[in-house]
């Protein structure tokens, strides 16, 4: 029976391994920082099923949501290597057009959208439900990063900015994907 290629045993021991090789404690700050940069892009992988027919949509996000997959896993490489060896491994960067994408997306959906007077609780379709999942996912990940900062780490350009507006476009994502489908927000009324 041949050995797999998918498990190597070498994590057995508590530690995992850096691009670089270096090895690491798994609860390092480092690692938890981009397992949480994984778990949102997975969540994101969930949403992409979630999104319905193309018919039902004036504004289609599903080539956004690839693009934003493909920045996460530039962030989770740059996150599993030691910043002096950024160039050297020739790593993809976050670059402030995927930011700018970001705001120009949630333009675009904000205009369609009725005017939020009240704060409104997470639910609706499927799909706008689960995009405030990965609204929130995408704070704790900011968070962590701030954290992993404040540490004396270096962190990619532009990164913090590209969370940040995340949590903005999946927050209007979850709205639009619920107008969408005719589905009525649930306002938070105090004292419920």
């Amino acid at each position: 029976m041949s050995k797999s290629s998918v498990y190597t045993k070498t994590g057995d021991q508590d530690e995992t391994s850096l691009v670089s090789g270096t090895r690491k404690k798994k609860s390092d700050v480092r690692i938890d920082l981009y397992g949480e940069v994984d778990e949102l892009n997975s969540h994101l992988g969930v949403l992409r099923t979630l999104i319905p027919n193309e018919k039902t949509l004036i504004h289609n996000p599903e080539s956004t949501l690839v693009h934003l997959q493909h920045k996460l896993f530039d962030l989770g490489s740059m996150l599993a290597c030691e910043s002096d060896k950024w160039e050297s491994y020739k790593l993809p960067v976050i670059t402030i057009h995927s930011v700018q994408l970001l705001e120009d997306e949630i333009d675009k959906m904000d205009e369609i959208l009725p005017k939020l007077k009240n704060f409104i609780l997470p639910g609706g379709s499927r799909a706008g439900a689960y995009s405030h999942v990965l609204r929130t996912v995408s704070r704790r990940c900011e968070r962590k990063l701030v954290e992993f900062h404040e540490l004396g780490h270096k962190i990619p350009e532009n990164s913090l900015e590209l969370l940040n507006r995340m949590s903005d476009y999946f927050f209007i994502l979850s709205r639009y994907l619920n107008f969408a489908e005719s589905e009525s927000e649930t306002i938070w009324e105090k004292g419920h």
